[in-house]
């Protein structure tokens, strides 16, 4: 017997629990500005991330560091304005959080009280373990993110597949249990093997988010920007483009110039 799905009129960190107690998966997609997050929530996205992605598909940098803490409040009090729906969580940029734990109070503290969003994520285990509890300390609620983390990529030196070996697997599950008994209310587990997210995720109570881990998650994750194909070099195994809006963007912005050269543009109609 099938069980009816909740509807939400507002996710909250309770609502993502509740959806993976009940067995129904959660949709995650990322969002930069205003125009973007009001279409994302109207198709009932249940989670928008402001990533520091950012940084590489708004402002064209190759990594996710350069972007800075004011940027991403920016981006994220662009993108509340936008929501009614949607729970926003907001990435930690880069040398906000990962070494001093006053620091990173100080940083989501900014991110709560000058955009509006509504928790926070933070990439790494028991390495950012103090931040962690002094960010909840103060009523926010953190995500957590593990596997591949990005902003540690010229300590990786590679985005290739994170936990393949037995050491690194094991010290993942250890991690995300510490994040869960921390109080996390959410992981994001990024590019790791498919056996490993389901092995995480049976393990644990709060909902895990995939991106490059396979069908076992609690959920899914993409940037937006990728889902609908206005990126076009960047091709990722885990990838599924529900549009080719680089091509069909290109297109119409070619047929308006062409219209404006031949005097096409604007018509009779289309002039006062």
């Amino acid at each position: 017997m099938s069980v009816a799905k909740k509807e939400y009129k507002r996710i909250t960190v309770k609502s993502l629990v509740e959806m993976k107690k009940n067995g129904e998966k959660i949709s995650m997609l990322t969002a930069y500005d205003y125009s973007m997050a009001k279409i994302v929530d109207a198709a009932k996205v249940d989670v928008i991330l402001v990533g520091d992605s950012a940084s590489n598909v708004m402002a064209g940098h190759e990594t996710t560091l350069p972007i800075t803490l004011d940027q991403m409040i920016y981006h994220a009090s662009s993108v509340i304005r936008a929501i009614d729906r949607a729970l926003v969580v907001v990435d930690l940029p880069f040398g906000s959080y990962q070494s001093d734990p006053k620091e990173a109070l100080r940083s989501a503290i900014r991110i709560m009280k000058e955009s509006g969003a509504h928790a926070v994520k933070l990439e790494g285990g028991a390495e950012i373990k103090e931040s962690v509890k002094r960010i909840l300390a103060a009523g926010i609620p953190v995500m957590g993110h593990l596997g591949l983390t990005p902003q540690s990529i010229y300590k990786f030196g590679t985005y290739t597949v994170r936990a393949k070996e037995e050491e690194e697997a094991e010290q993942l599950m250890e991690d995300a249990k510490l994040l869960e008994k921390l109080g996390c209310f959410g992981l994001v587990l990024e590019k790791i093997p498919a056996e490993l997210t389901k092995k995480v995720s049976e393990s644990l109570t709060i909902p895990t988010i995939g991106i490059g881990g396979g069908k076992h998650a609690d959920g899914q994750v993409l940037v937006v920007h990728d889902l609908l194909g206005m990126t076009h070099e960047f091709n990722p195994r885990f990838l599924r483009r529900y549009m080719n809006l680089y091509e069909e963007m290109g297109n119409a912005i070619s047929n308006y110039v062409s219209d404006v050269k031949s005097q096409d543009f604007p018509n009779d109609d289309e002039q006062y």
